[in-house]
């Protein structure tokens, strides 16, 4: 947990910083129970597969796995529920606009706790091209090999 911020995060996305192009990201809260809320401070979610949809003027995240809270009686919730995600009225709007063309999709980058309260960051992506993956990963190891190089020579 970083002590400035008060953010731990308890899962990422990685793929999704490979696999689209970021345009833009967004802060939002889930609605959540009990039971989820337990498993979700344990470390028990993955979002490698989630996604936001839009409906009625309202986003909601589907695929987001949390598994259920081990010490729960027979009241435990579904892992794969379709949850709601609580966001300011113009940004919704805003997102609206920009889901509607062609080509834009919202995927959850990460999952955390901001001063004791479960956040989730979302982004306004694209899809990149095989090209452009191709592109990346050239430059990442590019990037490590020079680093490679420099700290075996010692060069600063």
């Amino acid at each position: 947990m970083t002590k400035e911020t008060g953010i731990k995060i308890i899962t990422e996305n990685k793929k999704a910083r490979f696999n689209y192009e970021i345009i833009e990201t967004f802060e939002a809260g889930i609605v959540l129970k009990g039971t989820e809320v337990k498993s979700i401070r344990m470390g028990k979610a993955n979002i490698q597969d989630a996604f936001a949809l839009i409906r009625n003027g309202e986003i909601f995240i589907h695929n987001l796995n949390i598994q259920p809270y081990p010490y729960a009686t027979h009241v435990n919730h579904e892992p794969t529920a379709v949850r709601k995600l609580l966001m300011h009225r113009y940004e919704i709007k805003r997102l609206i606009g920009k889901v509607m063309q062609k080509g834009y999709s919202l995927v959850p980058l990460k999952l955390y706790l901001k001063s004791g309260i479960i956040k989730i960051e979302i982004a306004l992506v694209r899809g990149k091209k095989a090209i452009d993956k191709k592109q990346a990963i050239k430059e990442r190891e590019e990037k490590r090999s020079i680093e490679q190089i420099r700290r075996h020579y010692k060069i600063r």
